[in-house]
Order: structure tokens, then C-alpha cells, then sequence
């Protein structure tokens, strides 16, 4: 699968250096002052310093729950999902939704956890148990 470019607002680059970086584990690619590239699980998103522009503004229900409507994250392995929870947890992250299965026993039940980085930029990682779950209908 050809890896995904995706740039984004931030508001602080050291902060989200330590986030996507540091708390994600995200290997550091090219920088500037201005932007700095992040491997995000073989994908290259882009922070982009401009405060203006960051934060998240609307949601929309789904499955019980107010998603934020802007949003971007990755499907992982069940395994790494559930690590990467934990993670979380442990350093004390706050979720907008917090780790559970949504959809359950339907088709495309998954794993989702959603969560702001320091600029307001709304995350979502999921797994499925059945990655050909990832767009049946």
C-alpha cells in the first residue's frame, strides 16, 4: 500500500515534537522552523506550525458517540492497538472516546480510541479482528 501525506496545524512544534515523537514513537524525518515530518506507521504526516488553523470544531454520532468530524489516525493489529492503550493510559492521556469496541457483533466491529494531541488535533486508532472488516458494509 503507497504510504498516505498528510499535513496539519499545530500550535508549537517542541510540543508536538514530544508528542508525535516522543509518546508515539514516531520517527523524526525533515524540519524546518516551520514543520517538522513525522513516519507515522510508514506514513508521512507533516505538523505544520499555524495556531490559527488547529483544533478541532465539530462532531458527528456515530454509534452513540460524538466523533469529531475532523479527525486522522491509522488501524492497527489488534495486538498494537491494545498496547498503544495502555500507553496512553499509563501516561495519562485524556481520551475524547475512550478504548472500547464499537459496532459490536456487527459487521465491522473494531477497537477505536480517540484522543486530542496538544494542539487540538483529533486522533483515531483502530483495529479490527478481521482486517477485511476494514470497509464491508
Amino acid at each position: 500500500m503507497p504510504p498516505f501525506h498528510l499535513a496539519f496545524p499545530v500550535h508549537d512544534l517542541a510540543e508536538a515534537r514530544a508528542f508525535y515523537g516522543t509518546l508515539l514513537g514516531c520517527p523524526e524525518g525533515r524540519s524546518s522552523e516551520h514543520w517538522v515530518d513525522f513516519d507515522f506507521y510508514g506514513h508521512q504526516i507533516v505538523a505544520h506550525l499555524s495556531p490559527d488553523e488547529v483544533g478541532h470544531r465539530a462532531t458527528s454520532a456515530v454509534d452513540g458517540e460524538a466523533v469529531p468530524v475532523r479527525h486522522f489516525g491509522v488501524v492497527l493489529p489488534v495486538e498494537e492497538w491494545h498496547r498503544l492503550a495502555e500507553t496512553l493510559k499509563t501516561a495519562g492521556r485524556d481520551f475524547i472516546i475512550e478504548p472500547q469496541v464499537r459496532f459490536k457483533g456487527e459487521v465491522g466491529e473494531q477497537y477505536t480510541m480517540f484522543l486530542l494531541d496538544p494542539s487540538g488535533n483529533a486522533l483515531e486508532f483502530k483495529a479490527f479482528r478481521d482486517p477485511a472488516m476494514l470497509f464491508a458494509h
